[in-house]
């Protein structure tokens, strides 16, 4: 799909306000309520209806049914390492001297957003898809442990970053071209004392989130927070969407910042508006209340 082609919001500063074809966005403040937006019309691109032509775009993996959230761990360590915790014997000898003790590094990890959610819908699963060094998903750990929750948080990311990014963030070593991001994320964890609830899956976005649906992994609250652009946001909200459980809510960063302008707010906007659902907004983040 050429994202070019897909129309996009046009910028108006007014009252600092933004303008869209969608309405007026507010920018965000420090309030920490949810804020409703308007309910945009179905758009028409070349006189026809969008949703009839992003029809073939749709997801249609036929999912299992539910597990259980209390079988979702032993699923996991199962299906994806061999019945062995990735913790044990860890860190393996050839990455020992190259780890630092903890790094955490992330961008929008520690929003007001997470303890809103999870005090509202008190997971047993979470899945964060986008995970980087583990930065929101240690976050949301402790969140949890504070209010007494038993949650498992899946983590999926390949853990290869993208190319550049150890200009930004230097303290990552490379072994043969592995940059030791799944490595380091692992030792965070460790440092954290959270191996029993913090899981990685490391694999693409994409094809975990078929997996998980075939498996019949849902969560109760899922994060988006992997590639910025349209594409990449589109693909990843519409799969994970279907192994949100009933009542659950997906949300993700970069609604409100500069990356909006790569294409997650345009693709948050056009599932939203596909499948009849409301986006708020807390902070820099978006949120679909599927209740």
């Amino acid at each position: 799909m050429n994202e070019d082609r897909l129309p996009s919001p046009r910028h108006h500063h007014t009252n600092n306000k933004k303008k869209t074809r969608f309405g007026y966005l507010s920018a965000p403040s420090s309030c920490s309520s949810l804020r409703p937006l308007p309910s945009p019309e179905i758009l028409k691109v070349d006189g026809y209806d969008l949703k009839n032509q992003l029809d073939n775009f749709r997801v249609k993996t036929h999912c299992a049914k539910p597990l259980p959230p209390q079988l979702v761990h032993e699923t996991i360590l199962d299906r994806v390492y061999n019945a062995t915790s990735p913790y044990d014997n860890f860190p393996p000898a050839h990455v020992r001297g190259l780890l630092r003790d903890k790094r955490l590094k992330g961008w929008g990890s520690y929003g007001e957003v997470f303890e809103h959610l999870i005090q509202k819908v008190k997971p047993k699963v979470i899945i964060e898809v986008g995970t980087f060094l583990g930065a929101s998903a240690l976050h949301m750990a402790e969140l949890t442990r504070k209010l007494g929750l038993d949650s498992l948080i899946l983590c999926i990311d390949d853990f290869r970053g993208w190319l550049g990014f150890r200009d930004l963030v230097g303290f990552v070593n490379m072994v043969n071209g592995d940059v030791l991001l799944l490595y380091q994320f692992m030792q965070n964890v460790v440092q954290n004392n959270a191996t029993g609830s913090v899981l990685p899956i490391p694999f693409s976005s994409g094809s975990t989130l078929e997996i998980l649906c075939e498996w019949g992994v849902f969560g109760d609250l899922i994060e988006i927070d992997a590639g910025h652009d349209f594409n990449s946001a589109w693909a990843d909200i519409n799969r994970a969407y279907r192994i949100l459980r009933p009542g659950g809510v997906i949300f993700g960063h970069d609604y409100f910042t500069a990356a909006d302008n790569r294409g997650v707010r345009r693709a948050v906007n056009l599932f939203a508006q596909m499948n009849g659902l409301k986006i708020q907004t807390d902070g820099q983040h978006w949120v679909i209340d599927s209740a």
